[in-house]
Order: structure tokens, then C-alpha cells, then sequence
């Protein structure tokens, strides 16, 4: 993933607008990364992606996604479509 790739696809959030608030604001736990533009806050397939930045972050990695931005899109479709089929059900 890039730094200009959205990590939060519902609202629009990229990787390097997380990074920078990581950076600015030391957030103590994960769940507070929603505060950089509700990223989280939609369908939830970022969590878990939020987490692992917040770790990095928290550990003094190098921050950053590995995963493709191809093949994260297809995750998050998946995940949607499986919570339609369960809000449906």
C-alpha cells in the first residue's frame, strides 16, 4: 500500500493522513485513530489496519501497510457483502 492509498474506504482516509496523526497526536489506543476523519467508523473492515499502524507506530516501526491496494478493496468488498447478507438474514 502507499501512502496516498485510503485505508479507511468509507471515508476517504489515506495511509499518510494516519501516519501524520499518529505522528502529531500519540493517540494511547487504536480506537482513538477515528478521530483523524472517522477513520473506522464505517463498515469496519479498517480496524484491524488501524490497529496494526497503531502498533507499528507504538513499537517504533517503520509504519506502513504491506497488503496491495487491489487486494485490500476485494477484502472490504467481501466484508461488506457478508454484513449485508447478515443484516439481511
Amino acid at each position: 500500500m502507499q501512502n496516498d492509498d485510503e485505508v479507511c474506504l468509507c471515508f476517504h482516509v489515506s495511509q499518510r493522513k494516519l501516519i501524520a496523526y499518529l505522528r502529531r497526536t500519540k493517540p494511547r489506543v487504536a480506537s482513538q485513530l477515528a478521530q483523524c476523519l472517522d477513520a473506522g467508523t464505517g463498515c469496519g473492515w479498517c480496524r484491524p489496519f488501524l490497529n496494526k499502524l497503531h502498533q507499528q507506530w507504538q513499537q517504533g516501526e517503520p509504519m506502513g501497510l504491506t497488503v496491495g491496494r487491489a487486494s485490500y478493496a476485494e477484502g472490504r468488498d467481501r466484508h461488506r457483502a457478508k454484513s449485508e447478507d447478515r443484516d439481511q438474514g
